[in-house]
This record gives C-alpha cells, structure tokens and sequence, in this order.
C-alpha cells in the first residue's frame, strides 16, 4: 500500500475511533497517535525522504491537508466532551425554583434580653431615655457618690470584684445614674439602665457572680413618692398582667430616702395566700425610693429646688417570676433545649 493510500484512510480511522471516545484524556491520548511526534502524520513525512521530488510534494501537501482536518475534528471533539460534561453537571445540579422552601433552624432572642426589651418599651413610652456606662467603674461613681463613703458598714452588704483600690466590676447600674446626674448638671432626669453587674455571690439556684438590672432614675421639681408607685404599678402590670397589684413596704438603702421594698400580688394564689408567696399573697420584686438628698448635693443638685425617685429592677428575677424559671443558672447555661422555649415569647 502506497504512503497516499495510507495516508487517505487515517481521516476514516479517525472519525470510526473519535466516534467511541468520550473521555478528555483518551482524546488526548489519541491526538498524540495521530499528531503527535512519534504519531502517524509526522512519521508519513519521515518518510518521504526515500521519494522522489514530486512524490514528497505531493504526499507533504497532503499531509498538511490530513494534519489540519484531524485537528479541527479532535477540537471538535473536546468541545462536544466539555459541553457533555457541563450539561451533565447542570441537569444534576438543577434546582426546582417551584419546590417549597426547607425551614431552616434559626435562634430566638434570650429570655432576659427579651424582658430587658419588654422593659424599655415600657418606660420609654412614658418618656424615659435609656442610658448606658461602662461595667469597669470607678469605687467614688459606685459607692461614694451613692452616699456609701469609704468604711460604710452598707459596703458590706455586696461582695465586690476590684481591679485596684479604686477601680471595679460595678455591682449595680446605678453609677449610671450618677454619671448622667454630673452631666446634666442640676437639670430634670428620666432614664432607665439596663446592663450587667457583678457580685462576689456563690452560684446557685437563686444567685450569680453575674446578673443583669434595670435601673430607673427621675428627676425634677415636686416629684414625690406617689409618682415612684404609678411608675412601678406600670411595670408589673405589663411583667405580671392587668390584674396585678403592688406594695410598698419601708426599707433601707443609703442612696434613697424614704426607702422601699416593692412586692406584686400573687399570680398564683390571687393574693390568697400559697406556697409561692409563702402564704402572704405577695411576692418581693425590687427595691427603690426617693433620692437621699446627699446624692443629689454631691451630683450638683439642689435638694430644696429637684426631688426625685430611683428604682433598681433584676432582670433574673422578673423573668423567673413571669415564666416560673426555678434556677438562675438557666439563664447563663446556653442549653437550647431550654432557650428554645421563649422563641415564640414576645
């Protein structure tokens, strides 16, 4: 058989094996039989130089002619190969826009952020601005301003986390109350102070190292004891509900005079007495009471011109009442099986 005669059957060879492959690296591997260095076209041109001048001419033209048709036909074939494989990969990784969507587990708001949030809508719906200071304090905005000098045996109540000698962990929010008192220098205030604090107290069921308060403070000319109780009747109606009714019960804390205890009737019992309230038909809530003059004089108030009432609610307490929560510890656990209960609780 002639090298031209040879050469005119590597076009049908190639489409008969290009037919079968579907594979980029058998393509590959095949190209190089045909184009290759060692492969069928370049030896036809070795050996040509055994031939006549015009035998080489001829059989060179149609090598080229034979080497530029089999490159067209195997780039062909990647193409189909490439596009094969996309198409595959598309109809496999195809999605039905018309399926219904797949509900996916998403994280509810804590419970304490919850009241905290409850509580905030409240009073600011009655005029109240929320104020926020910093949990590092110094001990003169956390205790001495508060009329707790130095040697206080009212010191000895909160076991406390000090840095250094003058500064700490604050163990209420009410040092915001005294930073806003010395920046609004002697003018009327309404806040509330939502944050955390830190005591030295042994964890267990009904204590933390850690809690959060909601501290209230107003401010202004003939505010008076009365005003303090409307303010709290309002809060545990919305805590507690409509029905709930509060006491104030004489108390002690040295930044307020008079000092209150506040207790909330029993949701449980009516008032009636069980074993919730102890058989008393209420419950402890919170303490508050009218601003100690001495407070207001080291803040830059007058006394005889501004009254005022504070009033400092824990967080942990009013939500284990609402929700009947039997151990703090709860709170600060993260087990979900337990936080997932008040994703619906608004």
């Amino acid at each position: 058989m002639s090298e031209l005669e040879q050469l005119d059957k590597v076009i049908d060879q190639a489409d008969n094996e290009l037919a079968e492959i579907n594979d980029l690296n058998e393509l590959q591997q095949r190209k190089a039989n045909y184009l290759g260095k060692k492969g069928i076209i370049a030896q036809a041109m070795a050996n040509m130089r055994d031939l006549t001048v015009e035998a080489r001419k001829e059989i060179g033209m149609r090598s080229n002619k034979i080497k530029q048709a089999l490159e067209e036909k195997f780039e062909a074939k990647r193409k189909a190969i490439e596009d094969a494989i996309i198409n595959k990969k598309l109809q496999s990784e195809a999605i039905d826009v018309t399926l219904p969507g797949v509900n996916i587990p998403v994280g509810g708001i804590h419970p304490l952020n919850q009241i905290i949030m409850e509580l905030e809508d409240l009073y600011i719906g009655m005029g109240y601005t929320v104020a926020e200071g910093p949990e590092i304090e110094t001990d003169e905005n956390c205790f001495e301003k508060l009329n707790l000098p130095k040697g206080h045996p009212a010191r000895d109540m909160q076991d406390k986390f000090y840095i250094n000698p003058e500064l700490l962990l604050r163990s209420q929010t009410s040092p915001v109350q005294v930073r806003t008192m010395l920046e609004k220098n002697g003018k009327p205030i309404k806040i509330i102070c939502p944050g955390k604090v830190y005591r030295r107290d042994a964890d267990d069921a009904t204590h933390s190292h850690q809690f959060m308060q909601c501290e209230g403070l107003v401010l202004g000319k003939n505010i008076t004891l009365a005003d303090l109780k409307g303010a709290l009747l309002e809060m545990a109606k919305k805590m507690f509900g409509e029905e709930r009714e509060i006491r104030l019960r004489p108390s002690f804390f040295p930044f307020t005079e008079p000092s209150v205890e506040v207790d909330v009737s029993c949701g449980l019992c009516g008032g009636k007495g069980c074993n919730t309230c102890k058989q008393t038909g209420w419950i402890e809530v919170l303490g508050a009471g009218m601003v100690n003059d001495n407070v207001l004089r080291m803040s830059g108030y007058d006394p005889n011109e501004i009254q005022g009432f504070a009033f400092g609610i824990g967080v942990e307490r009013i939500t284990m009442l609402k929700y009947r929560i039997d151990d703090i510890r709860n709170f600060y656990t993260n087990d979900v099986r337990f936080l997932n209960q008040f994703k619906e609780v608004k």
